[in-house]
């Protein structure tokens, strides 16, 4: 059964290292993810508008919780600048403890408000 402190990681994709650190910043600092990672130099090939198109982009791999993923998704889609950003939650089969503990204490409720 799953639990609102369950961690999710998320992966974004931005078209430039400039949105990325912003989303990337804006995230953590509404309390939305506790870490986001950017990966430069990806290359993402993909249909839109009936066409193959490909693209140099960063990868966002955001880390937060099932209670935070709701706003964090409308979050990326009111800051984003696609008109349809990426945005695929997946739950991890193992967290360290530890770490679990900081990621939840890091997106509480209480840090993003």
């Amino acid at each position: 059964m799953e639990h609102p402190s369950d961690p999710r990681v998320v992966f974004v994709t931005a078209p430039d290292e400039v949105e990325a650190e912003r989303l990337a910043r804006e995230l953590v600092t509404r309390g939305l993810a506790a870490c986001v990672n950017r990966v430069p130099g990806v290359v993402s090939t993909y249909r839109w508008a009936g066409e193959v198109n490909e693209d140099a982009e960063v990868l966002l791999i955001i880390k937060t919780t099932l209670a935070r993923l709701e706003e964090l998704e409308a979050t990326i889609h009111e800051l984003h600048s696609y008109e349809t950003p990426e945005f695929v939650a997946l739950a991890p089969g193992h967290v360290a403890a530890p770490y679990l503990e900081w990621l939840r204490a890091s997106v509480s409720e209480e840090e993003g408000a």
